[in-house]
C-alpha cells in the first residue's frame, strides 16, 4: 500500500507542476500579446491614435448594448464602463477622452448606440445623459495618471484609480439623476449609485488585472 501510495504522490506532484507549467505559459503569452499591442498603439502617429479613439468609441456603443434593467432605478446596468476603463489605459488620457467624446457627440448626431438603442440629444438631456458626459473626464483622469506616474500602474493602485474614474462618473450621473427626478442626497446616492458599486468594481478588477499585464514598469 505505501509503495503505492508513493507512486500516487509521485504522480500528483508531476501532473500538479505540469499543470502550473500550462498555465504559466499560456498567461506569458496572453502577456506577451497586450505588452505588443500596447506598444503597436505607443508608436502610432496621432491620426492612427484619432483613429483607435474612434474605434474604442465603437467598442463604447457595442458594450451599451450590454444592458440589464433594474426595478428599482431608472439607470440599467450596461456595459459601457468597461470600455471607457480599456480607452483610458490603452490609449491615454488624451485620446482615451477623445474616444468617449466621439461616442457621446456621434450618439447625438447620427448613430444611436447609445443604451438600448437609443440616440440624439433627448438622451444626454434624460436620466442616463450625465452618466455619459462622465465618461470623457473619467477616461481623461484614468489615463494621464497612469501614463504620468509609474507607480500607478501597480494593480491595487490601478484598481483605485479606476474606481475614482467611476466615482467621477458617478457624479455626473447622479447629479442629472437627482436634478431630473427631484431628489435628494440620500435618495439620489440609494437610486443613482449604490445598484452600481458591486459591477463596476468587478469591471475594475478585470481591466485592472489587463493593465498591469500590458503597462512598462
Amino acid at each position: 500500500m505505501n509503495c503505492y501510495g508513493n507512486i500516487f504522490r509521485k504522480v500528483t506532484i508531476t501532473n500538479t507542476r505540469r499543470i502550473k507549467l500550462y498555465l504559466t505559459d499560456i498567461a506569458e503569452g496572453y502577456r506577451r500579446i497586450f505588452d505588443n499591442v500596447f506598444k503597436w498603439i505607443e508608436e502610432r502617429t496621432i491620426w492612427h491614435k484619432i483613429a483607435l479613439s474612434m474605434g474604442f468609441a465603437v467598442l463604447t456603443g457595442i458594450m451599451a448594448q450590454i444592458r440589464i434593467p433594474l426595478p428599482f432605478t431608472p439607470v440599467p446596468i450596461t456595459g459601457q464602463v468597461f470600455a471607457v476603463l480599456l480607452s483610458a489605459i490603452f490609449l491615454g488620457g488624451y485620446f482615451g477622452a477623445l474616444s468617449q467624446l466621439f461616442y457621446v457627440i456621434i450618439g447625438i448626431a447620427i448613430v444611436p448606440w447609445f443604451s438600448g438603442g437609443l440616440g440624439g440629444f433627448a438622451v444626454i438631456k434624460g436620466l442616463t445623459g450625465g452618466y455619459l458626459i462622465g465618461f470623457i473626464p473619467s477616461a481623461l483622469f484614468i489615463g494621464l495618471l497612469t501614463n504620468r506616474y509609474v507607480v500607478f500602474r501597480k494593480f491595487h493602485f490601478q484598481v483605485m484609480l479606476m474606481m475614482i474614474g467611476v466615482l467621477i462618473i458617478y457624479v455626473f450621473g447622479s447629479a442629472q439623476v437627482a436634478f431630473l427626478m427631484r431628489l435628494g442626497v440620500s435618495d439620489t446616492i440609494r437610486i443613482a449609485v449604490i445598484p452600481f458599486i458591486a459591477v463596476d468594481l468587478m469591471k475594475a478588477i478585470i481591466v485592472a488585472c489587463i493593465s498591469t499585464s500590458v503597462l512598462p514598469k
